[in-house]
């Protein structure tokens, strides 16, 4: 799932893998709304990106279903680099590698910043070692849209080249199932 909805969300600012935003009231009544859906779900683990508006959303959730939660920096959305903290609407395909909802460059990225190449292949690595370590286990992760978007090609197979970049709102929910073997 997503986190919910943040303060720099609100603003319309890129967030990327700055850790400065924090959850707004709507986020936070987002993350008890889907804690109240899962209620009656039970998962084995719940596992965070380690910036603080998914350790807040996991934190709600959490307070509600039990458990505790388990950090990692492979979940962190992708870095922005020089561009973080600037106006969305500043990125271009040139800095991203995105047009419209497709992948145009999966090389291109910010000043400093990460491809999709690089946050395709962390995720990846998420995957692999989360799959190592917790088997056949019910996860509930906690992440980022450009992170959950690169799982889910990953886990499907979808070459990068391939890859469609439509939108992931805040608190959505995406249940992903592994393929027998991983590609």
């Amino acid at each position: 799932m997503r986190h919910g909805e943040s303060t720099w969300n609100a603003l319309g600012l890129i967030q990327g893998q700055n850790d400065t935003s924090r959850l707004t009231e709507q986020g936070r009544e987002q993350a008890l709304e889907l804690a109240s859906e899962l209620r009656d779900q039970r998962y084995d683990a719940v596992l965070s990106s380690d910036l603080t508006r998914c350790i807040e959303t996991a934190s709600i959730l959490v307070g509600v279903l039990g458990g505790t939660i388990l950090t990692t920096p492979l979940l962190r959305e992708r870095s922005f680099g020089e561009a973080e903290s600037r106006p969305l609407s500043t990125l271009t395909p040139l800095l991203t590698g995105i047009a419209g909802t497709r992948v145009i460059d999966e090389h291109a990225r910010p000043e400093n910043g990460e491809s999709l190449r690089e946050l395709y292949d962390r995720t990846r690595l998420f995957v692999r070692e989360t799959v190592e370590t917790y088997d056949s286990a019910r996860l509930l992760v906690v992440t980022h849209g450009g992170t959950i978007r690169a799982m889910d090609a990953y886990v499907t197979g979808t070459p990068l080249e391939e890859w469609h970049w439509g939108g992931v709102s805040n608190c959505s929910r995406w249940e992903l199932a592994l393929p027998v073997a991983l590609p």
